[in-house]
């Protein structure tokens, strides 16, 4: 068995905002092992100011980890630790070479065809005509819940938008979440809430900056709005943590994107953390090419979560990798149909 690894750029289409701002491009990382005649491919999602195992000798544990592909999964995930998006890759691959297709990771309906996953349709940070467009687009494309990003612009700007939707279609027409990725700060957040929550959204992720969890608790017990948080799950590697933070700050729900918490292994810590705790939850992606996202989308399937899942990035890229996967009425499809097209497996 031997392993090897791939960076790959991917070209945003057109500059996507977010509260950290203006993204052009996004690095991800392949490994691909083969054993006799059989392949696999796992992707390596980093985000680059965000993931945990963003640090200088990144490449570097990359190479470590082909080089001791023999180890096998088990082994790699522990010593893997502190490098998640790692370990997701190390599992997909691993599953990928296992599996009858390299690509079918975890056979179901979806795979087959015959069902869909809904998805929110994420609305990226900009002016505000900017923002008002791709609105329009979402609506248009038949999603039923939409995702806004905030805190990058005039916060009475965005209120503006979102009454200008709700004034449209009502809260059973359209589910909106936002995402503030940290931008209230412990002092304003709840009197924001409280504007937000007039607005019949379903949840805001993230009000405030991760690691303050005094004020998160307090964020949490005292909202008129749910509150979910993605970002606090970061770098919290132990279970017993998982459960102190899960516990201490009682969220009404939190987001799993399996690049930044350790792959299927660490998302199920979670997942089962916060459903002991009464705790909800859905599964994201974080911008990973189709490879990635088509792993995420095939496990969450499995997961029988009814929510709307955030899953809705493959068509950002204008050089992402020819795939099954199409969204269709604010859904997730497998179109058995296409050919997978990836440079790096034949």
């Amino acid at each position: 068995m031997k392993a090897t690894y791939y960076k790959h750029i991917l070209d945003f289409k057109r500059p996507s905002g977010t509260s950290r701002g203006i993204l052009m491009q996004k690095e991800t990382w392949f490994i691909h092992i083969v054993s006799g005649e059989k392949q696999g491919i796992g992707e390596c999602g980093i985000l680059r100011g965000l993931s945990i195992d963003d640090v200088p000798e990144y490449e570097e544990q990359l190479r470590w980890t082909c080089e001791n592909i023999e180890l096998g999964k088990d082994q790699l995930l522990e010593k893997l630790m502190e490098f998640p998006s790692i370990q997701f890759g190390v599992e997909q691959a691993f599953l990928s070479l296992n599996s009858e297709f390299p690509y079918e990771l975890f056979p179901s309906a979806f795979t087959k065809g015959t069902a869909a996953i809904s998805i929110n349709g994420l609305i990226w940070m900009g002016d505000e005509q900017f923002m008002k467009h791709q609105i329009k687009e979402k609506l248009t494309a038949g999603f039923s819940c939409i995702k806004m990003k905030i805190g990058a612009i005039d916060f009475d700007t965005e209120i503006r938008l979102l009454k200008s939707i709700r004034k449209e279609y009502s809260v059973n027409d359209i589910e909106l979440r936002v995402d503030a990725n940290g931008a209230f700060t412990p002092e304003n957040a709840l009197e924001k809430l409280k504007r937000l929550a007039e607005l019949e959204l379903h949840s805001i992720e993230q009000p405030i900056k991760q690691g303050q969890f005094a004020e998160m608790a307090q964020l949490c017990e005292r909202t008129p709005l749910p509150i979910a948080f993605d970002e606090e799950l970061i770098g919290v590697f132990h279970l017993e943590e998982k459960k102190k933070i899960i516990e201490t700050i009682q969220p009404q729900y939190i987001i799993l994107k399996p690049s930044l918490v350790g792959g299927y292994k660490g998302s199920n810590e979670w997942i089962s953390i916060a459903e002991n705790n009464q705790v909800g939850w859905w599964i994201t992606s974080a911008l990973e090419s189709n490879i990635g996202l088509n792993a995420i989308a095939q496990w969450a399937y499995t997961l029988n979560n009814h929510l709307p899942q955030g899953l809705g990035t493959g068509s950002l890229y204008t050089n992402n990798f020819n795939s099954p996967l199409r969204i269709e009425k604010g859904a997730l499809q497998y179109d058995n149909n296409k050919l997978w097209e990836v440079p790096y497996i034949q």
